[in-house]
């Protein structure tokens, strides 16, 4: 494998990382990704010009051997995640993702004191997992895999878990969508963890919203252990404010702002306005729909009638909602299906944009010409609040209106990651 710069990440699949942009922002421009087979492994540790690594499924465990010594925190846990060279050619292996996850509990609210610790998978990552459970007081610790101990059929054993950490690739894009348990046979959980970062909110984190249960992505503990990867690269020590300022530039880097409201309300003209801004790119589903079908909407309703175009749109939802970092500007119909709700919140803030109903225009607009306003209004209203994080009023011009969006989205993305400021990090 050619060596392209002295840093990296390894892993066996890393299309979905955004540890290049992570180690950027703390100062490393020179950091590539280093996907591999496992016979390739042994070879490319040997190269004299890699100065460090750090390391992601399925190596966190197949490392050790490679390194001459281990920090006593690795050599505890039993999972490197960092490897460093020394002058003498030989690896030295850390665990920086046990910093990194005691970053994401407290910037989250959450513990392991007294805790019933229910950990799905038993790979490097939930190594590191299991030795802080041990170590910072919980209750009791389960495990659960596809073999071992303890097997996914032995959950309805543990539904009294109060802590939930989901350290398996299950839910991860392109399989978003997906979740090994279903929270609601836990009453008494009482915080959730997944370690996934792509897409931003797994379907078990989205449920665990629904539930009103305290709950943490993985993004957190990515950019904290980068942090500590980096002060171990070039034995310097990084402020741990600068996991704040980073942790929020790729949260609003990778988080899509979804507009939705009534035909009429401004969605694509605001959204213009916010791509302008922002420089994310700014996709309008009708005009995707269109594409797909090859056709105009109200042929589409003309021709083959509303159930034809939901089932473009949801088609439609389901493709863009996974793409990251987008502005995303619905039809006014997209809440009327319930399966549209959890993929337009996956990886997006969702704006609800309301105007007055007698400024709403109507042409070209099949069922605002069919049926009357104040009815569909009627019907949409409670699903719009039911989606939509924030409201916003679209009553002056676009561009103070989008204007708005963006300082709530600041402050929302900053009140993500202040709470670690005062976290006391160990």
């Amino acid at each position: 494998m050619h060596i392209t710069t002295p840093y990296g990440l390894i892993g066996r699949k890393l299309g979905h990382s955004d540890s290049p942009a992570i180690h950027a922002a703390f100062g490393n421009p020179d950091y590539a990704l280093y996907p591999m087979e496992p016979e390739m492994l042994s070879g490319f540790l040997a190269d004299p010009q890699l100065k460090g690594l750090n390391v992601t499924i399925p190596y966190k465990i197949t490392v050790i051997p490679h390194c001459k010594r281990l920090d006593p925190l690795a050599e505890a846990i039993g999972s490197v995640n960092t490897m460093v060279r020394e002058a003498d050619g030989s690896w030295t292996g850390y665990n920086t993702d046990a910093y990194g996850f005691r970053f994401l509990m407290r910037n989250a609210g959450l513990s392991f004191a007294g805790a019933k610790v229910l950990v799905l998978g038993n790979g490097g990552a939930s190594q590191t997992v299991q030795a802080l459970a041990k170590l910072d007081g919980a209750e009791r610790l389960i495990v659960l895999d596809l073999e071992g101990e303890y097997t996914y059929e032995d959950l309805p054993k543990f539904t009294d878990s109060t802590l939930i950490v989901n350290a398996t690739p299950v839910g991860m894009y392109p399989n978003a969508g997906q979740q090994l348990v279903d929270l609601k046979q836990f009453p008494q959980c009482k915080g959730v963890v997944d370690l996934i970062y792509n897409p931003c909110r797994t379907a078990l984190l989205l449920q665990a919203e629904a539930l009103g249960i305290p709950y943490s992505g993985g993004l957190p503990m990515l950019v904290a252990q980068a942090k500590q990867a980096e002060e171990l690269f070039f034995d310097r020590q990084i402020a741990d404010e600068e996991i704040t300022r980073v942790g929020q530039g790729l949260q609003q880097q990778n988080e899509s702002i979804v507009l939705i409201g009534m035909p009429g309300c401004g969605k694509s003209t605001v959204g213009a306005e916010l791509a302008a801004m922002t420089g994310k790119t700014a996709i309008d589903l009708d005009a995707v729909i269109e594409q797909m079908a090859g056709k105009s909407i109200p042929s589409i309703f003309a021709e083959e009638g509303e159930p034809a175009f939901r089932a473009l749109e949801h088609q439609a939802v389901l493709e863009y909602s996974q793409k990251r970092g987008v502005i995303l500007m619905t039809g006014g119909g997209v809440v009327l299906d319930m399966e549209n709700h959890a993929p337009l919140h996956s990886n997006g803030r969702i704006y609800w944009l309301r105007r007055d109903i007698a400024l709403l225009p109507t042409d070209g607009r099949p069922l605002s010409q069919q049926n009357r306003l104040e009815e569909m209004e009627k019907i949409r209203t409670p699903l719009y609040r039911q989606l939509a994080q924030c409201s916003m009023e679209n009553s002056g011009t676009p561009r103070e209106t989008a204007a708005a969006i963006m300082e709530e989205y600041n402050a929302y993305t900053r009140s993500q990651w202040t709470k670690s400021e005062s976290a006391g990090l160990a």
